[in-house]
C-alpha cells in the first residue's frame, strides 16, 4: 500500500511507503541498500500514558521523562555509525523522529566501538531496530536510575522515506 505523503529534508524531497510491521519489508525497485535510507519513526508510551509531559496553553511542556527522551535522541549519532538525525519532536505520549542511515561501503570495516557505544546499542549492528532498541533502553535505564516513571510500548512504527528520484508510482 503506497501513500503520497512527502517530507522535505534540505533539498531532497522524500516520499514514504507505509509498511505493516507484521509483514516482511518489500525490496524496492532499484534497491536502496547501497545509499542513504531515511525512516520516519514513531515510538509510543505504554497504554498511551502521558509520561513525556503535557500540552499547556498550546505548547509542549516536557516532564523529566520527556527531557530524557529529548536529550538522548540527539545522542544517537554518538553511539551508532553512519547515522544522521532529521526532525524530532516529543509529544505527551509518543515521539516522532527521522533517522537517516548512511550505509557506507560494506568492504570498509566500521571503526571500533568505544565502551559507551557498546552500552548504548547492540554491538556490530547498525539497523533501525537495534538503534531504536538502544535508544529505548538508554531512556529506560536513566529514568529508572533517577526514579522517573515511564514505560514504552514493546514495538515502534517506522515509515521508509523514499527520495523523489526513486519514487514508486502510486497507481500500482
Amino acid at each position: 500500500m503506497f501513500h503520497g505523503i512527502a517530507y522535505y529534508a534540505g533539498r531532497i524531497k522524500w516520499h514514504y511507503i507505509k509498511i505493516n510491521i507484521a509483514l516482511p519489508r518489500p525490496v524496492l525497485p532499484g534497491g536502496i541498500t547501497g545509499g542513504a535510507a531515511a525512516y520516519f519513526i514513531t515510538i509510543c508510551t505504554q497504554h498511551r500514558s502521558y509520561y513525556f509531559g503535557d500540552i499547556i496553553n498550546g505548547s509542549m511542556r516536557l516532564s523529566h521523562a520527556g527531557v530524557l527522551a529529548d536529550v538522548l535522541w540527539y545522542q544517537i549519532p554518538h553511539h551508532a555509525h553512519h547515522i544522521e538525525l532529521g526532525a524530532f519532536v516529543v509529544m505527551p505520549n509518543h515521539i516522532h523522529g527521522i533517522l537517516i542511515l548512511n550505509n557506507a561501503d560494506p568492504s570498509v570495516p566500521d571503526p571500533p566501538l568505544s565502551p559507551s557505544q557498546k552500552r548504548f546499542r547492540n554491538p556490530g549492528k547498525n539497523t533501525v531496530s537495534s538503534i531504536i532498541g538502544g535508544y529505548k533502553s538508554a531512556v529506560s535505564r536513566h529514568a529508572n536510575r533517577l526514579g522517573i516513571p515511564r514505560a514504552w510500548q514493546s514495538r515502534f512504527h517506522d515509515h521508509h522515506l523514499i527520495p523523489q528520484r526513486r519514487r514508486i508510482p502510486t497507481d500500482q
